[in-house]
């Protein structure tokens, strides 16, 4: 501990300063199995780095792309363990997410921790007119039921199937609600999006982005019965495949004048962030990491 001093005044008021890292609610990681789908690459693969660097015991990584194997085999050279495990799959099959986590279960014991970090766009005007063919289309269905189903329905049966995970463990452990004089079992957080106040050609991706604060929101109230937290966070633009597919005129036109870095946000930054929300107990609700840019519907 450590004293600070603030006068006002004649008036002279003393404070206690915890350190951070003497906190009594630091989340210790090196006991902790974890799972992030959309690991292979962009945030998820940022995040995964970030949770090795804090000791965490092993992180099962989910991607629908076989880089998502590769990515595993050269983490694990490099770090000299075999501190990730991958699984390749559709993270809107809930077969495939129960064959994840009875994999880690089996060999880690409960999963306490989930960074459901798989996400896509199908970006399209809700409402689009073409003059010229004198046609009005709105959005398809098809688009908007996929969208859903990647960026807000798997989002919260992963973060389920974690907070289950550690409901099971305490059962068998013959613990009930959980009391603060204990350790603190995991932490869910939930990808948001800057997009999730409302904005121009992302209907699908907003609506699912708005949806995950009200998930967030009650498992903060229900899952820290079992001991685990619940936040989100909200990124800006951040340098990832999904948004350099938007081009780079529109980047330089449309988001780096409206950003105060005057750049994109680096993965590292928002794991970095995520990171920070796990390990501290005291955090919760939702985080905006945006370089300083909401953006206008």
């Amino acid at each position: 501990m450590h004293s600070a001093t603030k006068t006002n005044g004649n008036e002279s008021t003393t404070m206690s300063i915890s350190r951070y890292h003497g906190a009594t609610g630091r989340m210790d990681l090196s006991t902790k199995a974890a799972v992030i789908t959309g690991g292979a690459r962009g945030i998820g693969a940022a995040v995964c780095h970030a949770l090795v660097r804090e000791r965490i015991k092993a992180i099962g990584l989910v991607d629908v792309s076989d880089d998502v194997m590769r990515f595993a085999t050269e983490f694990n050279s490099e770090v000299g363990r075999e501190a990730v495990v991958p699984f390749r799959g559709d993270v809107t099959d809930a077969s495939f997410r129960r064959g994840v986590f009875s994999a880690l279960e089996g060999r880690f014991g409960s999963v306490s921790i989930c960074v459901p970090a798989a996400g896509i766009t199908r970006d399209k005007l809700a409402v689009r007119v073409d003059r010229e063919a004198g046609t009005v289309e709105v959005y398809p269905e098809a688009d908007w039921e996929r969208v859903l189903a990647v960026d807000l329905t798997a989002p919260i049966y992963w973060a389920l199937e974690t907070v289950a995970s550690v409901a099971r463990e305490r059962l068998k452990r013959g613990l009930k609600r959980w009391e603060p004089a204990e350790p603190l079992e995991g932490a869910i957080i939930f990808i948001g999006s800057v997009s999730s106040a409302g904005n121009r050609g992302q209907v699908s991706y907003a609506t699912a982005k708005a949806g995950l604060e009200g998930a967030q929101a009650t498992l903060a109230a229900e899952a820290i019965f079992h001991g685990v937290r619940s936040a989100i966070i909200h990124p800006g633009y951040t340098d990832t495949a999904m948004v350099r597919a938007l081009g780079e005129e529109f980047i330089q036109q449309r988001i780096i004048p409206q950003t105060q870095l005057r750049r994109l946000i680096r993965p590292e930054e928002i794991a970095d962030a995520i990171c920070f929300m796990i390990c501290n107990a005291a955090v919760s609700g939702k985080v905006w990491v945006d370089a300083g840019w909401h953006p206008v519907a």
